[in-house]
């Protein structure tokens, strides 16, 4: 029923429907304590490059599974999994659907990491050049398109916790600049039709598990005018959501920049809004190294110290891809020959 709360136009009406929402769960289906600070990777292409063939050592030739890697040698505790709706089996552009991300949140989880999961709302990847609904969604009316997400979010949810897995946060869609599910959604048509989108993923996370946060993601996080403009304009429009998330690719000459604006664009949010930052994406160049662990450390250590405790982790965006794969990508963490770069060591206190 929670779909059909639009706008929450008082703090009453909220203040309800999260304490209904809380009655109604389970205490079975509450998640486990999320690590004090995540140090994440997104994972998402394993499943499609192990089906490829691929293979990963450590940083001595040995050859073993990447999340034994990736939780052993880097201390990574978390990990983050895109969820597409009905994706094509392209390995690299779809492949994940719920069964598949829940297979690998459950590879995750048994090796004793906390999940994130990304919400795609489309068939293929979102992000803020391109928001495109479902196939199946093409033609619905914008009552049935929340209907949709709502339904499809609980049936991502479900599934996980099928596998045994209760993600520790969800990301209400991907990189949402613009909004979501254009152009119903597009925020800057109608930034009431994206924040009712945003509350109804998050009541629908919520009605399955309360204890998990639910996440607004967008990219650019370095921009601060961006961020108040979509944030303030959702919060504005009676959105609920826990977090703020972030990504920043940086060039390797202006990386230091980059996140020195980024951490000034987190400190202003939580000053404005009060709410958790989380970077959920960030990459460098794989042929620059040693630049790439300054990154990544300098990015963990100062988000570990924002004000008031409100930095809650860094993931990088698929370190286990290898030079050009997928048709170029060229900012993952491992090389050619299956051994990783140092990019990874950032994250290592």
């Amino acid at each position: 029923m929670f779909r059909f709360v639009r706008g929450f136009k008082t703090s009453i009406a909220l203040a309800f429907v999260l304490l209904f929402t809380s009655i109604m769960l389970p205490a079975g289906q509450q998640v486990s304590a999320a690590p004090s600070f995540a140090k994440g990777a997104d994972i998402s292409w394993v499943p499609g490059m192990e089906a490829q063939g691929y293979k990963w050592k450590d940083k001595n030739g040995v050859q073993r599974d990447i999340i034994d890697i990736l939780k052993k040698d880097y201390q990574i505790n978390s990990v983050r999994i895109r969820v597409f709706v009905n994706p094509s089996n392209d390995y690299g552009n779809g492949y994940m659907n719920k069964d598949r991300a829940a297979s690998l949140a459950q590879r995750a989880k048994n090796a004793g990491m906390s999940v994130m999961l990304t919400l795609h709302y489309s068939d293929s990847w979102a992000d803020p050049g391109k928001q495109t609904k479902p196939a199946a969604w093409k033609n619905y009316t914008f009552q049935q398109l929340m209907d949709a997400v709502w339904n499809h979010t609980r049936d991502v949810m479900t599934t996980m916790q099928s596998k045994g897995v209760t993600p520790d946060w969800v990301q209400i869609g991907n990189e949402t600049n613009n909004g979501m599910l254009w152009e119903d959604g597009k925020a800057s048509n109608n930034m009431k039709n994206y924040a009712w989108l945003v509350n109804t993923g998050h009541n629908a996370v919520k009605s399955i598990s309360n204890g998990t946060k639910t996440v607004v993601h967008l990219a650019n996080g370095d921009d601060n005018n961006l961020y108040v403009w979509n944030i303030g304009g959702l919060i504005s429009n009676g959105a609920n959501f826990d977090m703020i998330a972030m990504s920043l690719y940086p060039s390797p000459s202006g990386w230091n920049t980059a996140v020195t604006n980024t951490i000034n664009n987190a400190k202003n949010l939580i000053t404005r809004y009060g709410k958790e930052i989380m970077i959920s994406e960030i990459g460098m160049d794989n042929n620059q190294p040693a630049i790439g662990k300054s990154f990544v450390a300098s990015m963990k250590n100062q988000i570990r110290n924002l004000p008031n405790g409100k930095g809650k982790g860094v993931f990088y965006w698929e370190p286990q891809a290898t030079p050009g794969y997928n048709s170029g990508y060229g900012k993952g963490a491992w090389q050619a020959n299956g051994v990783p770069t140092i990019i990874m060591e950032g994250f290592i206190d």
